[in-house]
């Protein structure tokens, strides 16, 4: 059982993971509205993308400079120094006057969120028994997906408020005071301060930690550690990239670490997340409330999953969970794009003879078409001269509809008659299987590869490398994260949603081939024993004859 004090840091070390899910859910919701209060950003999709992937493009700089902080001041300064960026972004994007201070309130953002997406897990680790640091660690996890649920409660709660986007955007920044707040009164990672020639300090830290005993088990270990380090005859030279591919523990970890980290994005979890009411709404369903409502749904599955991780991570295994998490993704996607393909292919006719509208209301690609060629919903909203939008049928969504100019005179117009207007999506007898195929996607990504890359990267590196390699791991993360964000609508609008998650798909089939062949299992063993693991020509072999020995002695 973990101790009062264990827990009591991770769960203060884990709001650095909710700061990470709210950022990552807030937006989703909070872009609908911006769309509505700046009229260049709802004309234009780049800039929607440019708003979406600033943070994101903040968190790869934070990411690697968090990799530097965390080694050169510490694990708790690194966590410090993130909360000052990340309230100062909130602030700044709650006051925001323009677009264009917006993308710079979430670049602050992204920076305090890069450095606390690798900074949190490690230090939370280097705090952890062995038996139970995977719980711990998911549990920055489980936070992770509870911010994001938060995010979409909070999206909700001020869709009717006056200046309903600052206010879901500039609440973000209650929690990053609160962390550093209690981090004032928490210690510094006693790893690092061995690590540091502290030892005293570090053992005062371990025997709060841990039953005396085991505190002095742990302090044997790291000297040991160290002392391996010291007779490595490349441990005199400086701790750098070049230097960690060179020693072989150190490259299969960082081969291993980074590789999931990019596959964590790259199997499409942040589109979900960035854009899921977007893509609700391209699932055919209209309205802001409706999309941001079913989207809390999915985020509620995302922090269950997270809880199930939490539970079965240190029981089931790291690599176990991630190999059953990819197959059940890679089916969910299958079942996203036929959904969307499905839809795409069904989509109701746009009528040449609507006598709600004029002629004056009528998109100008529609009347000019030739006659003889039909018109549906989705080549309505693939006219770009100008931007057009589907006004449903009056009695039922799938009969004919009116294929307008997309403005707010016709918006309103269309209301006025009752009906849905429609511009991201069309109206569709198969939204509700592309939803089925969203929440399945997100009950078996995250128990797996949404916790389990941040849990083995920050227990898999040595000592000496772990700053750097948990750095490098994160930043190519966000990196991924930042593609993926930055070409998903465009994907969506070139070659369409249904082609777009296929794709991801493949992608996932990649992963899961990846994780079979390069991923250890580093279950129940002590961070300097996985060091030893790495080491072996047949790391692989000795990985669970290690694990269960450990499991013996605890």
């Amino acid at each position: 059982m973990a101790s009062g004090f264990v827990v009591r840091l991770a769960l203060t070390a884990g709001i650095g993971g909710l700061l990470f899910g709210y950022d990552t859910g807030v937006i989703s919701g909070a872009l609908l509205y911006i769309r509505d209060d700046f009229s260049a950003v709802d004309r234009k999709t780049w800039l929607q993308e440019i708003i979406v992937s600033a943070a994101v493009a903040g968190a790869i700089a934070g990411a690697a400079v968090g990799g530097y902080v965390s080694d050169r001041f510490g694990r708790r300064s690194a966590i410090l120094a993130a909360d000052v960026l990340f309230l100062g972004g909130a602030v700044g994007m709650a006051a925001a006057p323009s677009p264009g201070i917006v993308v710079l309130g979430r670049v602050l953002v992204g920076l305090g969120v890069g450095m606390a997406s690798m900074t949190s897990p490690l230090y939370i680790s280097e705090a952890s028994p062995a038996g139970i640091r995977g719980a711990l660690v998911s549990l920055n996890g489980f936070l992770i997906t509870g911010g994001q649920f938060l995010a979409y409660l909070i999206n909700l709660a001020f869709t009717k408020a006056p200046g309903t986007w600052r206010w879901m955007l500039g609440i973000a920044g209650v929690p990053a005071l609160v962390q550093f707040i209690l981090l004032l009164f928490l210690p510094e990672s006693p790893r690092w301060l061995f690590r540091k020639g502290r030892e005293e300090e570090a053992a005062a830290i371990l025997r709060r930690l841990y039953k005396p005993d085991e505190a002095e088990q742990e302090m044997q270990d790291l000297r040991n550690s160290i002392q391996a380090e010291s007779q490595d005859e490349g441990s005199t030279l400086k701790v750098n990239v070049l230097n960690l591919w060179k020693t072989t523990a150190a490259r299969r970890a960082l081969v291993a670490g980074v590789g999931l980290q990019i596959f964590q994005q790259f199997v499409g979890i942040n589109t979900v997340m960035y854009y899921s009411p977007t893509i609700v709404q391209l699932a055919g369903f209209a309205s802001n409330q409706t999309a941001l409502l079913l989207s809390l749904i999915t985020s509620g599955l995302n922090a269950l999953g997270s809880i199930v991780s939490i539970c079965l991570i240190d029981r089931t295994g790291r690599r176990k969970l991630l190999i059953i998490s990819l197959c059940g993704v890679i089916a969910s996607l299958g079942l996203l794009s036929a959904a969307f393909h499905a839809t795409a292919a069904h989509s109701p006719s746009a009528s040449h003879q609507d006598p709600a509208f004029s002629i004056a209301y009528k998109c100008p690609d529609f009347i000019q078409s030739d006659p003889s060629r039909s018109w549906d919903c989705m080549d309505c909203l693939k006219a770009s001269s100008p931007d057009c939008g589907f006004c449903a049928s009056m009695t039922n969504k799938m009969h004919p509809g009116a294929c307008l100019i997309a403005n707010a005179t016709t918006k309103g117009q269309c209301h006025v008659e009752g009906r849905d207007w429609y511009t991201r999506g069309c109206p569709s007898r198969y939204g509700w299987l592309a939803l089925t195929g969203l929440a399945l996607y997100i009950i078996f990504f995250s128990p797996g590869m949404g916790t389990a890359p941040w849990v083995v990267n920050a227990e898999i590196y040595p000592l000496r490398y772990r700053g750097i390699g948990g750095g490098i791991a994160a930043t190519a993360n966000w990196v991924s994260n930042l593609i993926v964000a930055q070409t998903f609508l465009t994907l969506t609008e070139a070659i369409g949603t249904s082609l777009t998650f296929m794709i991801f798909g493949v992608i996932s089939v990649i992963a899961l081939i990846f994780v079979l062949l390069c991923v250890p299992e580093t279950k129940g063993l002590p961070i300097e024993v996985v060091e030893k693991m790495l080491e072996s020509k047949s790391w692989k072999k000795i990985a669970k004859p290690a694990q269960t020995e450990k499991s013996s002695n605890v």
